[in-house]
């Protein structure tokens, strides 16, 4: 045998070696990044998902793929994604109903928020407004509380549904504010804004990307803003601390995580790309035409802030005796 032919043997036999002993990473370089999602397509959710997936999947040079597994308060999607195997191929929207509010919520959950997910970042949060409808005689919360105190059978208020932020935003200003209010859930947040122009209820605790418009358009009241700081988008509207529910603060919020087995590598890599999609020019126009605020950070802010929140909504929970099942 030629010494030659010996070599070129010997190469071959090495590349397939290597190809052998690294088949994850050839697999997920040709395979397409699955992002979960836990809401149903065209949602506010789905919507910041597509839109940081393109610059995310330019940065990482992979295509992204969103999969919508809607239904149970995202417990379908967190139990689908937890239990994944396919690590370094696929990403959830994590938010403030999967790691907050469903521990303390539900009894039992198909998952672990604590253990079952790796943290990569987070996303965005969903600014809450107060919004009345068109026939309610109030432009203001001093206006809205002397108006609500007047009403015999105290006032209903709409939410995107049973434990979503909005609903628990909603029984923290009940709490604070001491007002009789009743909490009427609708499944989801479209529904309840059609109602509420409607006047068929006439308060409502709803995200800027569902209400911003219709306020912007005079079909809606915006009297509060649930952050700490007005929106850029409506600059008008005060917050509720501002007109004197001091350090009132509550946002719909959403992160990434990868289930927990993915490698320290393969989540490292999305968290940079997930930072560079956040600070495109493209991703903070569109967040701004919804209302929404990127949250840039790193895996360990991520892990700190969802702690705190965790903790706070949980107490707020267990305080009211809310429960999902």
């Amino acid at each position: 045998m030629s010494s030659t032919l010996l070599s070129r043997r010997l190469a071959a036999q090495v590349v397939l070696a290597t190809l052998a002993a690294t088949p994850l990473l050839v697999a997920a370089q040709d395979k397409p990044l699955e992002w979960v999602v836990g809401y149903a397509a065209g949602g506010g959710s789905d919507v910041v998902a597509r839109t940081v997936a393109e610059p995310m999947g330019k940065a990482l040079g992979r295509t992204i793929v969103v999969n919508n597994k809607p239904g149970a308060a995202t417990n379908i999607a967190a139990d689908y994604a937890a239990k994944s195997k396919d690590y370094g191929n696929l990403m959830f929207t994590a938010d403030f109903a999967t790691l907050a509010a469903n521990p303390a919520l539900f009894a039992k959950l198909p998952y672990d928020a604590e253990k079952d997910f790796k943290p990569v970042g987070m996303l965005a949060r969903f600014p809450l407004l107060v919004v009345v409808a068109p026939n309610v005689p109030v432009k203001n919360w001093k206006e809205f509380v002397a108006w609500a105190k007047a009403q015999p059978q105290g006032v209903n208020y709409a939410s995107a549904g049973a434990g979503s932020p909005h609903h628990l935003a909603g029984e923290l200003l009940r709490e604070q504010s001491g007002l009789n209010l009743t909490h009427v859930p609708y499944r989801g947040a479209a529904p309840a804004v059609q109602d509420l122009m409607g006047g068929q209820i006439p308060v409502g605790m709803i995200d800027t990307a569902a209400a911003q418009q219709y306020v912007a358009g005079g079909k809606l009241r915006a009297i509060g803003v649930a952050s700490p700081a007005r929106i850029k988008s409506l600059p008008d509207v005060p917050t509720l601390a501002e007109q004197g529910l001091k350090d009132f603060e509550a946002y719909a919020w959403q992160g990434v995580v990868v289930p927990s087995g993915t490698p320290a590598e393969a989540a490292a890599r999305l968290g940079q790309a997930l930072q560079a999609a956040l600070a495109s020019g493209t991703v903070k126009a569109r967040f701004e035409a919804l209302g929404l605020e990127p949250m840039p950070g790193t895996a360990e802010q991520m892990s700190s802030f969802v702690r705190s929140e965790r903790e706070r909504w949980g107490k707020l929970i267990r305080a009211n005796n809310i429960r999902l099942d």
